[in-house]
């Protein structure tokens, strides 16, 4: 018997003045091949911005889908999507955006 299944996709939409950041991966090894113990590399305080809240009439988002921004050390709400681990933070909590 064949089983197939579909990968149900699901996106979520923030509410309110949130904002949905994945969190940059901590480096697992140095350029010269050492490897790095999670307890060791830590957390890393950036991430992308997934989605953003819509727009009203009191608030416009100042970030953007793909924005790579700076996260306060504590804070957000951790939720997970599909196995993959997101943040939701108010947007105001975001300390920057980062660019090149």
């Amino acid at each position: 018997m064949f089983r197939f299944t579909t990968p149900a996709l699901k996106k979520l939409q923030p509410l309110g003045e949130r904002v949905l950041v994945k969190r940059t991966q901590a480096a697992k090894q140095t350029k010269a091949g050492i490897l790095i113990p999670e307890q060791v590399a830590g957390k890393v305080n950036e991430g992308t911005v997934v989605s953003v809240a819509v727009a009203s009439k009191d608030w416009t988002p100042t970030v953007k889908q793909g924005d790579t921004v700076l996260l306060p050390d504590f804070g957000g709400n951790s939720i997970k999507i599909e196995g993959e681990e997101f943040f939701l933070y108010n947007e105001q909590a975001l300390l920057g955006v980062l660019s090149e």
